[in-house]
């Protein structure tokens, strides 16, 4: 009899979210746009004005519910007014998509080597790029794994290189950086809502804007950039970006559990940190002082020579129908970008969390026969 499948981190809903979608069913409000859309994008907005320090209550945030995390990006260059051949600094180890739209605009990656404490991009080779690249005026920063970046230094380097910083939180939606959301730190942010997500829209993303006309910037170029004329009339390049009216619909049922999806994470994360505690070949990934990270996935470092290799703990689990995955392959080691350059500052931090890091199971839905199934596997390793 085959084992129970364990996933890395599948989709969980709350049971909410179908009585959004029958309202647009029942309404007939089925195309893009609608009563969910609206109420996606406010509730939201209010989400992480509630969930912020006292000092950032009074923030206003203007957000655009998109097809994905990809379209934001995308969106958060036009806005940043990206032009062919500007240099763009994106971090390093990321997933393509904090990448890819720097193509879409012929404008060319610059990538940014990671440090320690937090595996995101690193303060010192962002100000080193900057000391190379000083014509740059775009940064893309993204939140690994839901865990912060040192923002609000990346946030003064910007500053004061006169730059736009446009914050990946892709991966970090409900996670914090001295008493404010990530997301709400950059110029731009930019969440993800794909089915392996902290909630799940089954694919989505919104775009954070800090002024209702940057949003209503976004919103225009999303509707195929449409004029407000009685016929079709374009006059500037547009996107079939916007969410449609159901997608919405579940997202704003699974926002109602992100606290609560929040708070399991953190106990995916500590089961881990337990078990591991007195194994000296491991060590998992680090939250940065004055970070609370969503820990949207508990990841693995093996120190080299400890006896146990990524692939071994990937095969094993594999072998007992549990899902793991290797760490992204940082952007300056893919072919599709040899040609790009790349900036550090002293070790090549991000290549060696490639090499030896893998993401360990963090389906919220786990249980404790479940966690102590992937633990006992992983130990047996090492004994």
């Amino acid at each position: 009899m085959e084992s129970k499948r364990i996933f890395l981190s599948s989709p969980t809903m709350n049971g909410r979210e179908m009585g959004y979608i029958q309202e647009a069913f029942d309404t007939n409000w089925i195309a893009p746009l609608g009563k969910n859309v609206d109420g996606f994008e406010c509730e939201l907005g209010e989400y992480l004005k509630s969930h912020q320090g006292e000092q950032r209550q009074g923030e206003e945030y203007h957000l655009a519910a998109l097809s994905s995390g990809t379209a934001a990006i995308h969106l958060a260059l036009k806005l940043a007014g990206v032009q062919e051949g500007d240099k763009v600094f994106c971090s390093s180890l990321t997933f393509a998509a904090s990448a890819n739209p720097i193509c879409y605009e012929k404008a060319v990656p610059v990538f940014i080597e990671s440090e320690r404490d937090s595996w995101n991009m690193s303060p010192d080779s962002l100000r080193e790029a900057f000391h190379r690249y000083p014509e740059c005026r775009i940064v893309i920063c993204a939140n690994l794994y839901g865990t912060p970046a040192k923002l609000s230094e990346i946030r003064e380097i910007c500053k004061e290189n006169h730059a736009i910083l446009i914050e990946d939180a892709a991966e970090s939606l409900g996670a914090v950086y001295k008493g404010r959301q990530t997301g709400t730190y950059g110029d731009f942010g930019v969440f993800s809502f794909n089915g392996n997500k902290m909630i799940t829209t089954s694919g989505g993303g919104m775009l954070l804007c800090h002024t209702k006309e940057a949003a209503s910037k976004a919103r225009f170029y999303a509707t195929q950039a449409r004029e407000p004329a009685r016929h079709y009339e374009h006059k500037e390049i547009g996107y079939n970006y916007r969410m449609s009216n159901i997608v919405a619909g579940i997202g704003r049922g699974q926002l109602w559990s992100l606290d609560e999806y929040i708070e399991r994470k953190q106990r995916i994360y500590e089961t881990y940190e337990e078990a591991f505690r007195d194994i000296p070949g491991i060590s998992l990934n680090p939250v940065p002082e004055g970070a609370k990270a969503n820990h949207w996935l508990s990841c693995i470092l093996l120190k080299p020579g400890c006896g146990v290799t990524p692939n071994q703990i990937m095969d094993a689990l594999e072998a007992e129908n549990i899902e793991s995955r290797p760490i992204w392959k940082p952007m300056h080691l893919q072919p599709v970008f040899s040609d790009c350059a790349y900036v550090h500052t002293g070790d090549p931090v991000s290549e060696e969390i490639f090499r030896n890091g893998v993401c360990l199971p963090s389906d919220i839905k786990n249980t404790e026969e479940d966690m102590e199934r992937i633990i006992r596997i992983i130990k047996g390793l090492f004994f």
